[in-house]
């Protein structure tokens, strides 16, 4: 399954289109609802999830090639370069997406209304956070497709992005394109890497002919 970079980039297109329609004041109504609940207790635990996203993303492909390594498994070892890829892909096409769109935080636009809580320095769109909480859920639930990880990585994913928009440092429609930035990234990645690893292994297999 291979999919078309065309659509994805139309995809968030559409995304960022919906943001500067008339669509912008459900945007930012529905963002108002959520930071409106904020609480000292409730921003604890938003900002653990926002805080952890970095470590979570990095210690994955850390994790995995550690281990791989120490059990002598080269499969675990090829899955931490295509995290570690994953991650850096994903990483680069949301700072060129922030810098091109160049869309203002929600406290920016609207300080009397939505309240940060929260320390947030490049622009809004897409979230960066989201997308890489995404991404890491993503490629570890095509590595590793039971249920058991693919429902904890995701409700991680989506606990990141709930906690961008109650912090008040990102519309809804941020974490949305973060999310489909995020899996898009894994998905691209994850079919390259089989691609490449498949070619690299008839390569050898032949040569030991």
């Amino acid at each position: 399954m291979m999919i078309s970079i065309k659509n994805f980039i139309l995809l968030l297109v559409f995304i960022f289109s919906i943001s500067n329609s008339k669509a912008q004041d459900k945007d930012y109504l529905l963002l108002k609802k959520i930071n409106d609940q904020y609480t000292p207790f409730g921003g604890g635990i938003m900002r653990g999830f926002s805080d952890s996203d970095t470590y979570l993303a990095l210690g994955i492909p850390t994790g995995l090639f550690i281990y791989g390594k120490v059990k002598k498994n080269p499969e675990m070892v090829w899955n931490s370069f295509e995290s570690f890829s994953n991650q850096l892909i994903n990483g680069v096409a949301t700072t060129i997406l922030k810098t091109t769109i160049d869309r203002a935080r929600p406290f920016v636009t609207y300080p009397d209304d939505i309240h940060k809580h929260s320390v947030a320095g490049s622009k809004s769109y897409p979230s960066g956070h989201t997308s890489m909480a995404f991404a890491a859920a993503t490629s570890i639930s095509l590595q590793y497709p039971k249920w058991y990880v693919i429902a904890p990585a995701f409700i991680y994913a989506s606990g990141v992005g709930y906690s961008r928009m109650y912090l008040g440092v990102h519309y809804p429609t941020d974490v949305l394109a973060g999310a489909v930035l995020g899996a898009g990234s894994s998905f691209v990645t994850h079919y390259t890497f089989k691609f490449i690893k498949k070619r690299w292994e008839l390569k050898h297999s032949k040569a030991k002919i």
